[in-house]
């Protein structure tokens, strides 16, 4: 596939990352009412940009056309170079929400007199600015960046006084996925160089390029595992449960979680560049998968503590979501992409809300846990939206993503793999409706004479109400985000359909 640059008539895509650049300088140096203010103002100036940038987008482009360029070199084969797709402005939507829900969620914990606004900030335009690179380099350096971030969000702000342990196996694990990532990048950009005289990490210039079928493998591995960790994938997940359970109790997790950008970076870079290898390593991923989905499922229903079941959660749908991908069908695809999405709004809603549980209570252990329905209902109904749309319910975004997924997958692998996916999907449905009925339902059996059981405040009503709307709103209307993403999404797609039928391979039907 072959990528046309359109030239921005305005620095949008700058503006999108430098509003919470500014915003987290200006931060360090403000605190209490006035941080408040200014947080909560460029949140919605984001959205509000994130918006123009939708109604101004032309998804009627063939796939392969990036719009609103802006480039700049740097030093030698170091650039800035931002493009977006439909894919690309379909995260910067949810980007941009989670932001301003992590804003509402410390204004609710009363934490805006000190710098973690300004971290937030910062982690969130090196999440923009993820998402509309074209460059491999400047991808893998801000991820650098964003993943040191984290690590000091939860190190600075931890929900436990055991933090560390977690903390440094994320950086180990974190640390090995970096290194892969940029060792596949160096490796790409000197493949060119070899082919063309000159460095470059530029997605346009790189896919004009073939890669050596010798180097395929080493460079999809390298990527793969590299990304992996990231999304995270089984076996690649050891460093999730005690972070989630440990680690920060909202922020970090749904800046890191919420945001499936390890997915982002397969669709993005690595589908494009090695479709050979992708294709000839297809069943290697959805092996993996495989074993990820009844794996984290069946640990997740042992789980005692909340988060810890939300982290097993996430292993096991985002292995569903990998099924998906790696059907390498242009139906599944656009599933994964749609259920990458709404997996982002889910956890992040569930994160949320067991972090206004946590507030109350002090405790996300489920056996000290219970008849939180009475005092704060409304939280209670969001995360019953939420844990449903991470199982694909009617009414939900999942819905139609997950039945895309299946689709795509059945035509690829045929019934067993499919079948197994439905049964995990199946499984999450036992454990997440068990955690609402311990957490919300069920009467307390410990002391509850430290919780707080005032009435909600407005700051929980915001952030419960936010999720649920949003959720049920793209449920109920998803035709503008597969607008959206059909054409970048379908351009991946095809590069399998030739090498499908390359290789006489027939679909499943």
């Amino acid at each position: 596939m072959q990528y046309q640059i359109i030239s921005a008539a305005w620095p949008l895509l700058s503006l999108l990352q430098l509003v919470p650049l500014v915003a987290s300088l200006l931060l360090l140096r403000i605190r209490q009412r006035n941080a408040m203010i200014l947080a909560l103002s460029a949140s919605l100036l984001e959205i509000a940009l994130a918006l123009v940038l939708y109604l101004s987008f032309d998804n009627t482009q063939p796939a392969g056309v990036m719009q609103f360029a802006e480039q700049l070199p740097i030093w030698a084969a170091f650039q800035y170079h931002a493009a977006v797709d439909g894919m690309s402005v379909l995260f910067i939507l949810l980007t941009t929400l989670l932001g301003f829900l992590c804003v509402v969620f410390i204004l609710f914990r009363r934490l805006h007199g000190s710098s973690v606004l300004a971290v937030m900030m910062l982690v969130q335009a090196t999440l923009v600015s993820q998402l509309v690179t074209v460059d491999l380099l400047w991808f893998n350096l801000v991820s650098m960046l964003e993943m040191l971030l984290i690590a000091y969000l939860t190190k600075r702000w931890p929900a436990s006084d055991d933090v560390m342990p977690a903390l440094v196996r994320f950086l180990q694990f974190m640390a090995v996925g970096l290194i892969l990532l940029l060792a596949g990048s160096l490796l790409l950009a000197w493949n060119y160089a070899t082919l063309k005289g000159i460095w470059s990490f530029d997605l346009a210039e790189l896919v004009t390029v073939t890669v050596p079928e010798e180097m395929e493998g080493i460079l999809f591995f390298l990527l793969f595992y590299g990304l992996a960790v990231r999304i995270p994938l089984f076996p690649f997940h050891g460093w999730l449960p005690d972070f989630l359970r440990f680690g920060n109790v909202a922020i970090a997790p749904i800046y890191l979680l919420g945001l499936k950008l390890g997915v982002y970076g397969l669709l993005r870079f690595v589908f494009p560049l090695m479709p050979n290898a992708v294709w000839q390593w297809h069943y290697v991923a959805v092996a993996f998968a495989m074993v990820g989905v009844f794996y984290a499922a069946l640990l997740a229903l042992k789980q005692q503590n909340l988060r810890s079941l939300l982290g097993f959660a996430v292993v096991s749908h985002t292995s569903i979501l990998t099924i998906g991908l790696f059907s390498l069908d242009p139906l599944a695809l656009q599933g994964s992409v749609l259920l990458a999405v709404n997996f982002g709004l889910a956890i992040s809603g569930l994160l949320l809300m067991t972090g206004l549980v946590w507030q109350r209570t002090r405790t996300t252990n489920l056996h000290r846990l219970g008849g939180m329905f009475d005092y704060i209902p409304l939280v209670g109904i969001a995360f019953l939206i939420a844990g449903l749309a991470i199982v694909g319910m009617p009414g939900t975004p999942g819905f139609n993503a997950v039945h895309f997924v299946l689709e795509g997958a059945i035509k690829t692998f045929g019934a067993p793999v499919t079948i197994g996916a439905a049964i995990g999907n199946l499984i999450a449905a036992g454990f997440l409706l068990r955690a609402f009925q311990r957490a919300f339902l069920t009467k307390p059996s410990g002391n509850t004479s430290h919780w707080n059981t005032e009435p909600s405040q407005l700051t929980e009503k915001i952030l419960a109400g936010t999720v649920i709307c949003v959720i049920v709103v793209v449920g109920f209307y998803d035709v503008p985000w597969l607008a959206l993403i059909a054409e970048p999404v379908g351009g991946v797609g095809e590069l399998f359909n030739e090498l499908r039928a390359l290789s006489g391979i027939v679909n499943h039907d």
